[in-house]
């Protein structure tokens, strides 16, 4: 029997020797066919990557879970740097973006790196759109740090606790540390390549995605082994602070856009959507029919036109000149 075991963790410990291998070696290829696009800024110990693009007040945008700033930038960005200045940022572990083994990923702690990152680059007080989890990153911003943002705009967020977690997501329930990097660096990969087709289509569905999401979308980034550990790590502590933002909302005062999808399947807009308008005063949400979660990919048109409705309702600062872009390391 003594043997049969050693036997056994002997071939545990070469499989998973040469899958660690086989995902570093896709995680050079993956980064070679979706490389960097953006700036460097160091912010409290960590490397923040993003992309700013085009001039006027600032923008700030934020990606959901699993995903990279080529998420907004892949349509959004574009209709909007004619008018914004638009910074596009990788949240902390995502994206080309570092997250250290110390650095906290709850909510709080990713407002608090998100308000240090604005701070340092001298954005004042900027408009800030979320997405999905980046929706609920902004709530967060926003009620912690009030004097970061001057208004918000809130593309299918996450908003309230959820007991279970979506269909398309639940690889990433794996409580124990160890467990989480012991998959990220061996199963996720090849288990990632050969079900990306099907996890893409449940973000995307009822809609279709676009054939290049995976490279222009930034698609293949979150099927890294650091970009999943940074993923189920923050889908393990999502809901250890947003009972309190709830209890929270209804003192948010600022300007509030608030978009989903009717037929969205990852979050629902009753749910999340008119659970949250419910609790903020004067909040109206709007729903696109027919649509689903990728709201700034399939309706980039409706989401640019609520970032223009709640621009609106923002009063610049007085006599403040425009924020000018830092220098920064690009591309490194």
């Amino acid at each position: 029997m003594a043997v049969e075991w050693v036997v056994a963790a002997g071939v545990l410990v070469g499989a998973s020797v040469l899958l660690w291998g086989l995902s570093a070696w896709m995680t050079r290829r993956i980064e070679a066919t979706v490389p960097i696009n953006g700036r460097f800024v160091e912010v409290d110990g960590e490397r923040f990557h993003y992309v700013d693009e085009g001039k006027g007040p600032p923008l700030v945008m934020i990606h959901g879970l699993m995903g990279s700033s080529r998420n907004l930038t892949y349509a959004l960005s574009g209709q909007l740097r004619e008018r914004f200045r638009v910074i596009t940022l990788d949240r902390p572990g995502s994206g080309y973006s570092s997250r250290g083994a110390h650095t906290a990923a709850d909510l709080p702690a990713q407002a608090r790196q998100i308000a240090a990152f604005i701070k340092t680059l001298d954005l004042g007080k900027p408009l800030v759109l979320g997405h999905s989890l980046g929706g609920a990153v902004a709530l967060a911003l926003a009620l912690d740090h009030p004097h970061a943002v001057s208004g918000l705009v809130l593309v299918a967020p996450l908003t309230h606790p959820q007991r279970l977690l979506p269909l398309v997501f639940f690889s990433l329930a794996v409580r124990p540390a160890w467990l989480r990097r012991w998959l990220s660096h061996t199963l996720t990969m090849p288990v990632g390549l050969l079900t990306k087709g099907s996890v893409v289509k449940g973000v995307f569905a009822p809609d279709a995605a676009p054939p290049d999401f995976a490279t222009r979308g930034g698609g293949l980034l979150g099927m890294r082994p650091d970009n999943f550990y940074a993923a189920s790590t923050e889908i393990n502590t999502v809901n250890d602070h947003l009972p309190d933002m709830v209890k929270r909302y209804p003192q948010l005062t600022l300007p509030i856009g608030l978009i989903y999808g009717a037929r969205d399947k990852v979050l629902d807009f009753q749910k999340h959507g008119q659970a949250l308008a419910s609790k903020v005063p004067g909040l109206k949400l709007q729903v696109v029919e027919g649509r689903g979660h990728m709201l700034p990919i399939t309706a980039t048109e409706r989401v640019v036109a609520v970032v223009e409705q709640i621009a609106k309702r923002v009063k610049p600062p007085q006599n403040d000149p425009l924020p000018q872009r830092p220098l920064a390391l690009v591309g490194k």
